[in-house]
């Protein structure tokens, strides 16, 4: 079985979150979105970008007050810097918002279903057989990503992952549940529906495992 990719079809959607209908014989699990505000400060790095604009309001500034200017004239040589600032943080916030309003993972007892896109929904059939190894990510709030390693030869390419994929790997391209809530709780049920489809027990890979290991490390990576 597959990996299965369907085009734009998210306006024409016969259920929430799926391409189709699910068949009568396969039920969801679990089905949510990313959270935007984790996601922001996770995926877009929000912090990092705030922290450099910081750095660099203070350094124009600082350098003003070394050159003899006063504090009205060093805060006044922001006039430019500081609106852009302001923008790049918007524009972050804007795009993990859309990001969390548009994507839908969906949970299955035979798949994993990933709707992603914002402009251009693209939705991903990950059938649970052909996932060889998974970990997650916890953050606070509850909060967590989930890494998803493809088996065999199945591959996706990375951009139409963005931003639901980890991070540098580019030669294999791992899909990512980012930020979903209650993550433990989804990883659990990841790893038991895993079980059932391939009838390999899920076997503990140290303290902090959270799903199966079937000749691949299915582990809590650190956050």
């Amino acid at each position: 079985m597959t990996i299965e990719s369907h085009g734009h079809e998210h306006e024409f959607e016969p259920q929430y979150g799926l391409p189709e209908r699910l068949p009568q014989d396969e039920k969801i699990l679990w089905q949510g979105s990313p959270d935007w505000v984790t996601l922001a400060r996770r995926g877009f790095h929000l912090y990092k970008v705030a922290a450099y604009f910081g750095l660099m309001l203070a350094w124009r500034a600082g350098s003003h007050l070394a050159d003899g200017a006063g504090v009205v004239d060093a805060l006044f040589s922001l006039r430019w810097l500081l609106p852009l600032a302001i923008a790049g943080l918007f524009s972050i916030g804007l795009l993990a918002w859309l990001t969390a309003r548009t994507t839908v993972y969906t949970l299955t007892d035979k798949r994993v279903v990933m709707r992603v896109g914002i402009a251009l929904t693209v939705t991903f059939n990950l059938p649970l057989r052909t996932l060889a190894a998974a970990s997650l990510r916890r953050h606070d709030r509850d909060f967590g990503d989930i890494c998803l390693a493809l088996a065999g030869q199945d591959r996706i390419a990375y951009v139409h992952l963005w931003p639901s994929v980890r991070p540098w790997h580019f030669k294999r391209p791992e899909p990512m549940l980012r930020a979903v809530p209650n993550a433990q709780d989804v990883a659990a049920q990841l790893q038991h529906a895993w079980s059932a489809v391939t009838g390999v027990p899920a076997t503990p890979v140290g303290p902090a495992a959270v799903g199966p290991a079937a000749g691949s490390r299915w582990q809590e990576s650190p956050t």
